[in-house]
């Protein structure tokens, strides 16, 4: 069975972290049609498309929403996984986000890359230290974010991907 055939989507996140050891995380409304909806934060990536690797498509998605592109190979190994239920409206069933990390010295973030969906939810973008991340209130996804960007700064790498909670 073909992962288009075990998930509704799949899609291909990178935890980006910058040499301040700062987690890039982009700002999403809940509903951008209701401003009064409230906000949560997540890593770079998306939907993988047709033909792509999961690698394939965490590049695409970094260059998309942040500007920043690199080879695919560069992302390393996937780091961590979530999946479960949801029902997003436009989209039901089982989905699956998988995650890589990309350490950078620096990068400002440029969006004019990102297609006409993108644009629509996306609400800003912050680089968050470890502290932010371990004590923030705000809905920050995948759930363990924290704790897997510690790991991740301290150089220690998971042989096999890290399964997350799933949040939804």
């Amino acid at each position: 069975m073909s992962d288009q055939e075990t998930y509704r989507r799949r899609s291909a996140r990178v935890v980006l972290v910058d040499e301040a050891n700062r987690v890039l995380l982009l700002k999403w409304p809940v509903d951008p049609d209701e401003p009064g909806s409230g906000y949560c934060w997540f890593t770079p990536g998306g939907g993988v498309e047709d033909g792509e690797t999961l690698a394939e498509a965490a590049a695409r998605e970094l260059r998309e929403e942040t500007g920043l592109s690199v080879k695919p190979e560069a992302l390393g190994p996937q780091v961590a996984e979530t999946s479960g239920y949801a029902d997003l409206g436009w989209a039901e069933g089982i989905f699956c986000d998988t995650f890589f990390h990309l350490r950078v010295t620096a990068h400002r973030v440029d969006v004019s890359g990102q297609e006409a969906h993108e644009r629509r939810y996306q609400a800003g973008h912050r680089w968050w230290t470890l502290d932010e991340l371990a004590d923030t209130r705000e809905a920050v996804y995948p759930f363990g974010l924290a704790e897997l960007a510690v790991e991740l700064v301290a150089g220690r790498v998971p042989r096999a991907p890290v399964q997350l909670p799933w949040h939804h």
